[in-house]
């Protein structure tokens, strides 16, 4: 998997600014289809580290492996598994927004013929170059997956761990 960094335009003005997040969502369909690959954005406030998505491709490819999938898309999958959550309203608040959003875009190959390079390099193209991941505001990420102060309190885990460990429950949570 290769992660892209960068700032996502929605009805902005930027020169790289789409007319609607439906334009910017059908642009990273068409690479995913030409490449072979998912391409699937999200918020980067809502990703605590690459390692985050990681943990969520690796459940949500093995549970499609399983046959035990929430989703029929992968990329959806990979959302559902990053958020945390079953339902898939409640996990795009983690995706792309209009207007400007700090993002992080997931490229995974879908087998042996998938692009990961190319399609990462047209992700590249689509987003304002910046950087985003490991960025993210604690209280932004506390609040979404619902950490307490009385749970960080009750571990010496930090956070980043506490999101994982969110991302591995959803499997369990059936």
């Amino acid at each position: 998997m290769r992660l892209v960094e960068g700032v996502a335009h929605v009805d902005t003005g930027h020169e790289r600014s789409f007319d609607s997040l439906e334009a910017l969502l059908e642009r990273l369909d068409r690479i995913a289809g030409e490449t072979t690959t998912t391409c699937q954005a999200f918020d980067a406030r809502y990703v605590v580290s690459r390692a985050h998505l990681e943990r969520a491709l690796e459940l949500a490819d093995r549970a499609r492996d399983r046959g035990g999938a929430i989703a029929r898309a992968r990329g959806i999958e990979l959302l559902l598994y990053a958020a945390g959550r079953r339902q898939i309203d409640q996990a795009l608040e983690m995706g792309i927004d209009t207007g400007r959003t700090p993002a992080v875009v997931a490229v995974a190959a879908n087998g042996e013929h998938g692009d990961e390079p190319a399609a990462a390099e047209l992700v590249r193209e689509t987003l304002e170059p910046a950087a985003t991941l490991d960025r993210s505001e604690h209280d932004h990420l506390r609040a979404f997956f619902e950490i307490s102060d009385a749970e960080l309190e009750a571990t010496s885990a930090d956070l980043e761990a506490l999101v994982l460990e969110r991302v591995a429950l959803l499997v369990v949570d059936r």
